[in-house]
């Protein structure tokens, strides 16, 4: 008992003396003022730092000096940050990690965004969270070093923030710590960082068309908080019910001629009127075989070359790089191009929220049956409640797929839906539709998306490279390996397509594509080490997808050149005589002026593109497209109502 006692005393004597020892080693009390100013820069600078890769003299230079009011802001909104935290907690090192997550994390997701689809992180990005974390976690993203140093040098701070000396505050001076703080986050954020006069005032300029490089002039936060502003979809100048409808009515009284000599409508028959339908939009298909200097060991789009002879072949320019499979879709359904919305953005899911104007509402008006099919899960990219609001209103997805095949299991848990598969569940729907009323089905393959790797197939399925450029890396070769078989398999479907529709009495139009190209192995390098194309994302080279549009009633070789995905349903309805809406009409009519205008990139009627401003001429029918496209999406609704609404 005396030595229990004993010990008790030399505890409580001992815990005064630790107390008293830490106190020593307590910083100066002024480094209670400078720790949040330190904290609030290094979260600033390790940011750009884990953005870029390197602090070299580019960004000092050209970044941080030339554009200083940005990156004042940003270490504006990261103090505030801080102190916010530090007044409502009273806990130095929890600011010090709210303040280095804050400028850190953002930049983490830059940097792979970039590298898997390049472009940033978007404000509108946290409405996909669902998607990106699935995508993310079969992508083969590895720690960096400066995100291991950024967290390094956060730890020592929050360290540090433990031996800062406060002192001590009435409750009036911590009511204003926080009040303050939150004051000045409000008056940066809705005075300044949303007031696009202001932020033009202090010289941030928007470039929305490359994004990455907006974002590596004027760095991670500003970039993503400016963004803010391209959530408020602006009227054009000008709009109004009565000059939409003049617009659709120039259109319709100036409909053109035959556009293309060897089709059906230049044929003049037009005994077919209500053909059914089939878009299959097949993923990141592209034929490989295009890439200078590298030959496989068997044809990998024998189908599709054979095709081309007998149909109209050409070009569909992407709007997306690496992923965004929704936005092309929703530029080939509607009409509408997502040149006229925020950068990044996903129709689907912050605008597709209502009925509006798409070739299946528009079809549906004309007794036409809808469906769609898709390899994967319904609620990927929101289309379980997107498809509705366009028209389709029967909708197959992965969980609704008995024992579907799969392959390709070493990212994707289980593996996924075969292109093979894909034609089954294709010809399954066509063969249950309605009798006596044509369908609308719309397609989404899964069987080739990225992430690439030898390992995807069993050696005996993977197509072999037998020559490739000296630079291609062996990972990089391995990859493409992966992505030939899925394009040697995507042409075997088109091919089982059209021969089973070639054999059915039933008129039908096929029309295939792909959605995007990726990256394939370590970066770009399967495009420069080929001279294919560069290692931009923005490079046109790198968004001419292959196009057919195939049908069992009537063969002719069209050379449709390249168009914008916005464009292949006005064209398919062209080609083949079908009564178009007035905004078809205007798309179609548009052709003569320019193919496509996406990611500021316009592609001229003889095929070339170009990154100039539009000439006057071009942008009276760019801002035509964008007028006729808001008042279907935004406004009045003058061209097309959902049928409850029509009078």
């Amino acid at each position: 008992m005396q030595t229990t006692l004993t010990q008790k005393g030399l505890a409580s004597k001992g815990a005064p003396r630790l107390i008293t020892r830490l106190r020593r080693c307590a910083l100066p009390g002024w480094c209670a003022f400078l720790l949040p100013a330190t904290a609030a820069a290094a979260a600033l600078l390790c940011g750009e730092w884990i953005h870029r890769g390197s602090l070299d003299g580019t960004f000092w230079q050209d970044s941080l000096a030339a554009h200083l009011p940005a990156y004042l802001l940003a270490w504006l909104l990261l103090l505030g940050v801080y102190c916010l935290v530090d007044g409502l907690a009273k806990l130095p090192a929890l600011a010090v990690a709210c303040t280095g997550a804050m400028g850190c994390i953002p930049a983490a997701v830059t940097y792979f965004k970039l590298k898997l689809r390049g472009e940033p992180l978007f404000p509108w990005d946290f409405s996909q969270l669902g998607e990106a974390l699935q995508v993310a976690g079969k992508s083969g993203v590895q720690l960096q070093p400066p995100m291991a140093g950024s967290a390094l040098i956060f730890l020592a701070l929050a360290i540090a923030a433990c031996f800062v000396r406060r002192p001590h505050w009435g409750w009036k001076t911590r009511a204003a710590r926080v009040l303050a703080p939150a004051a000045g986050l409000l008056v940066l954020v809705f005075g300044v960082y949303l007031q696009p006069g202001v932020t033009l005032a202090l010289k941030i300029y928007p470039d929305m068309w490359m994004q990455n490089r907006y974002y590596r002039t004027y760095g991670v936060i500003s970039g993503f908080m400016t963004n803010l502003q391209a959530l408020n979809i602006a009227e054009p100048e000008g709009y109004s019910p009565e000059a939409v409808q003049a617009l659709a009515s120039q259109a319709d009284e100036t409909r053109a001629k035959p556009r293309y000599a060897q089709s059906y409508r230049a044929a003049g028959d037009g005994a077919v009127r209500q053909p059914s339908i089939i878009f299959v939009m097949d993923e990141s298909f592209w034929d490989a075989s295009e890439l200078p200097g590298v030959t496989y060991s068997e044809e990998l789009t024998p189908n599709l070359h054979r095709l081309a002879e007998t149909s109209a072949y050409g070009r569909a320019y992407s709007p997306s790089f690496g992923g965004g499979t929704c936005d092309v879709e929703f530029e080939a359904l509607t009409g509408f191009s997502v040149e006229f919305l925020p950068g990044g953005c996903k129709p689907f899911q912050q605008h597709v929220t209502h009925d509006m104007f798409a070739l299946p509402n528009y079809l549906k008006d004309q007794s036409y049956q809808t469906a769609a099919v898709h390899g994967y899960y319904k609620r990927f990219w929101s289309r379980n409640t997107a498809y509705p609001h366009l028209g389709i209103d029967k909708f197959i997805g992965l969980e609704d797929m008995q024992s579907p095949e799969k392959k390709r299991g070493v990212y994707w848990k289980g593996g996924l839906v075969t292109d093979a598969e894909m034609a089954r569940q294709i010809i399954d729907v066509y063969e249950q539709r309605e009798p006596g009323r044509p369908i609308f089905l719309h397609a989404v393959t899964m069987q080739n998306h990225t992430t690439y790797n030898k390992d995807n197939y069993p050696a005996g399925e993977l197509v072999d490279i037998l020559e490739a450029p000296a630079g291609m890396s062996a990972q990089t070769r391995d990859a493409l390996r992966d992505f030939a078989t899925g394009v040697r398999d995507a042409d075997a479907m088109l091919g089982a397509l059209t021969d089973y529709f070639a054999a059915v009495e039933e008129p039908v139009i096929l029309v295939f594509w792909g959605d995007h190209y990726n990256p394939i192995g370590s970066g770009y390098e399967v495009y420069t080490s080929t001279g294919y194309a560069s290692a931009d994302s923005q490079d046109p080279r790198l968004h001419g997808m292959p196009l057919l549009i195939w049908s069992n009633y009537w063969q002719g070789k069209v050379e449709l050149g390249t168009i914008g995905t916005y464009e292949i349903s006005p064209v398919m309805m062209e080609l083949y005589g079908l009564e178009t809406p007035p905004f078809f009409e205007y798309l179609l009519q548009q052709l003569d002026v320019y193919r496509s205008r996406t990611l500021g990139v316009t592609v001229l009627p003889d095929g070339t593109a170009q990154e100039a401003e539009l000439t006057e001429e071009q942008q009276t029918w760019f801002n035509g497209h964008w007028m006729m496209q808001y008042d279907m999406m935004f406004g009045e609704e003058t061209l097309w109502k959902p049928e409850e609404e029509q009078p």
